[in-house]
């Protein structure tokens, strides 16, 4: 074997510090927050009708379903950039942040804008000092802990198409040559190049135009507004749902389109299987689900779809019912799903291989698989192959150098217990070229993630850090202005409620 269970693993440091395994508990409170932009008074290009009567709506709709929501409605770009920010900062320490946009959005050179209502453009190369990004907007909800969702009802017309392509070329391209080929979008977004984890929804697919509207809303705003709050509907379901009424509404004029994916526990925005995401183990959550919502599963796995056959398979692995423990089906749809390239399905089907289960048990093809996971980027199976290199196993000679390197890239995928344990080997002196800063930042990055055994360890065990470490953790806390302490390493009462304020936790 190739070690023990995932959940259970675990290194140890010089100083013999058990660190953190996947078993840590997530912070046991949930937290929704949202953020809705319309943009509907331009002042310089042509208004939109109904932005922000769909951004109110969904809005209202958020905060029906428990979402803290911050509205942004015809906002000039700098108070934008602004309420961006602080939102950027609260979505750390929730488990969803959703980002809705509705307004002015074009694509140019392959980058994608999204146009505040002061935009005063008398050249192409102004766009980008004078509006946003989709990539900010994915930054800002980039570190919500369980669920990532930015939802564009954004490229209803391309207000600059008439520009030269000669001009629309330069932007970000100083030294453009006049005779290379580059092409303006007329209409439209671009895809987007999203992370695993983080879902985009496009009213229309990239390159297509998305309908405005008549009647007080468009029709992508409309059918979102109606199934938001749909009762025990997956969210991966509920947006197929969206997708279908809005071909419906269009006579299949305008297709939504869904770019990168989303992992982890099922998650339901309303209805009595809303509780399900608070469960952190991915089979048992799966195997909470009610017999109909796997027929709804099995729809969209015969669909091709990838999450789908992922869920099926957790389920498939579930005890908590023996009707439904079915191994060799768990192994089929893992393999279904990783031929498709998915990486969590290659890290679990390595498990089953590992194991034995449902299968003959196949030790080269486990770390094959967990390899391939990890080349995808795949943060947990990055941070299972640290722990098998640094502890050396059947199949894996031990290499702690090379463990060590694994366990940085984790760390830096914002994996929780890798940035923890990383912390642990800096302050152990076994990473070369990282201080005691660079510790103190993981440590900080890993309190935001919301697994309580950081927070645990570091309230009721902090001396495992040597006072170099402390300290620095205390500066961190200061830099985020959640400590006003003396810098002295000693973790007392203020520098542990800095702590807790940094988890998410509500200090009195």
């Amino acid at each position: 074997m190739l070690g023990t269970q995932r959940t259970g693993r675990t290194i140890v440091t010089l100083l013999a510090v058990i660190l953190l395994s996947l078993a840590a508990h997530a912070a046991e409170a949930a937290s929704r927050v949202a953020l809705v932009i319309g943009m509907s008074r331009y002042q310089n290009i042509a208004p939109l009708a109904n932005t922000v009567n769909d951004a109110t709506a969904v809005a209202g709709k958020l905060e029906g379903l428990g979402f803290e929501v911050d509205r942004a409605i015809d906002l000039p770009l700098a108070k934008l950039v602004e309420t961006i920010t602080a939102f950027s900062f609260k979505s750390e320490t929730a488990d969803i942040a959703v980002i809705y946009y509705a307004g002015h959005g074009v694509e140019l050179n392959g980058e994608n804008f999204l146009i505040p209502v002061d935009v005063s453009i008398s050249k192409p190369s102004d766009v980008g000092a004078q509006a946003l990004t989709l990539k900010h907007l994915l930054a800002a909800a980039e570190s919500a802990r369980k669920l990532r969702v930015v939802i564009l009802d954004s490229c209803r017309n391309n207000p600059f198409a008439d520009w030269p392509v000669q001009e629309v070329a330069k932007i970000g391209n100083p030294e453009f040559d006049s005779t290379a080929t580059r092409s303006l979008r007329k209409q439209g977004l671009a895809p987007p190049s999203v992370d695993r984890g983080t879902l985009v929804v496009y009213a229309a697919k990239d390159g297509e135009v998305a309908l405005d509207g008549e009647g007080g809303h468009s029709p992508f705003a409309r059918a979102l507004i109606d199934n938001l709050p749909a009762r025990n509907v997956e969210i991966g379901m509920m947006f197929r749902q969206v997708r279908d009424a809005v071909l419906r509404a269009t006579k299949n004029k305008q297709e939504p389109h869904f770019y990168g994916s989303l992992s982890g526990v099922p998650f339901f925005l309303a209805g009595s299987d809303a509780n399900i995401a608070s469960l952190t183990d991915r089979k048992k959550a799966w195997g909470s689900l009610a017999p109909d919502q796997a027929l709804q599963l099995a729809s969209l796995a015969e669909e091709g779809n990838v999450r789908a056959m992922i869920g099926l398979g957790y389920m498939s692995l579930s005890t908590g019912d023996k009707t439904r423990f079915k191994p060799e089906q768990a192994f089929r749809l893992f393999t279904e799903a990783s031929a498709k390239g998915d990486p969590e399905a290659m890290f679990e089907l390595g498990k089953l291989y590992e194991r034995g289960i449902g299968t003959e048990q196949d030790v080269a093809k486990a770390l094959s698989l967990y390899e391939k996971a990890a080349d995808l980027g795949f943060a947990d199976a990055i941070n299972d192959l640290g722990f098998l290199y640094y502890q050396g196993a059947i199949g894996v000679k031990q290499d702690r150098k090379k463990a060590v390197e694994l366990f940085l890239r984790a760390a830096d995928l914002r994996h929780p217990q890798a940035m923890y344990n990383v912390a642990a080997l800096i302050d152990d002196g076994v990473v070369p070229g990282k201080t005691p800063q660079d510790a103190a930042r993981y440590l900080y990055a890993a309190l935001r993630s919301g697994v309580k055994d950081v927070l645990e360890q570091l309230s009721t065990n902090p001396n495992q850090f040597k006072p170099a470490t402390r300290k620095a953790l205390q500066a961190e806390l200061a830099r985020h202005r959640l400590y006003t302490g003396k810098i002295d390493g000693a973790i007392g009462q203020g520098t542990q409620r800095s702590m807790r304020i940094a988890f998410g936790e509500t200090v009195k």
